[in-house]
């Protein structure tokens, strides 16, 4: 939900950073109107504030248009589902619970980041600040982490016994960060992605001093790829 407060300052700029600091905002989550510029006078005589009025998108707000959204696409979707919704650190956390998960999620998931991606989309256009939508159903990410955690270490000993680099199946590129991330600290095993979406996968390889693969090491792929 959009709203707005009015300030004023001895500038517009003043006026503004004024109200910044009222809603505890960056001057990107804000869309600002000038009611009146400020007017200077002779000698400080007759002179008048800046009046602007600062509209901004009530973070409060987002969970339940996050609610609110997804009961509109489930209902397109000609699903049932129930959700869990809660919102803290700028973060809107949906748990979705229903007969038939597998719909929710897909095949790896597929159908959950969808979801999940269309509803950041939605939540976050307009310009008038940034949250970030977690979608899970059935506890499906936690058991999909630790499943690709257990992936990650099997490979990581397979490239230690052997001294051979393995290249895993294609993933997206949340899965490519948890196995980067499970193999940070792995001595002499380095990774690296190859190819292009959707077909992107990671390499595991030998490295006794995690030599970098095309200028990068390993980790700072990882962050550059996820973030």
């Amino acid at each position: 939900m959009t709203k707005t407060i009015e300030v004023t300052g001895k500038t517009e700029d003043e006026a503004i950073e004024s109200a910044l600091v009222q809603l505890n905002l960056t001057r990107d989550d804000v869309s600002v109107e000038i009611i009146e510029r400020a007017k200077s006078g002779f000698f400080g005589l007759k002179s008048s504030p800046a009046v602007i009025k600062v509209h901004y998108e009530a973070k409060e707000e987002c969970a339940s248009r996050v609610e609110t959204f997804l009961k509109g696409l489930f209902e397109r979707m000609g699903v049932e589902a129930e959700m869990e919704v809660s919102e803290a650190d700028g973060n809107v956390e949906v748990a979705l619970t229903g007969r038939d998960p597998g719909t929710l999620i897909g095949r790896r998931g597929e159908t959950l980041d969808a979801i999940q991606h269309l509803t950041n989309y939605v939540v976050n256009r307009g310009g008038f600040g940034r949250v970030r939508v977690n979608i899970d159903a059935e506890n499906y990410r936690q058991r999909r982490n630790e499943t690709l955690e257990t992936l990650a270490a099997r490979t990581a000993g397979k490239v230690m016994k052997y001294r051979k680099n393995v290249t895993l199946d294609p993933m997206n590129a949340y899965e490519r960060h948890v196995i980067h991330a499970a193999l940070q600290e792995y001595e002499n095993i380095s990774t690296y992605s190859v190819g292009s979406e959707p077909n992107r996968r990671i390499v595991v390889a030998y490295s006794r001093e995690k030599e970098s693969v095309g200028g990068r090491s390993g980790s700072q792929q990882q962050y550059r790829e996820w973030n």
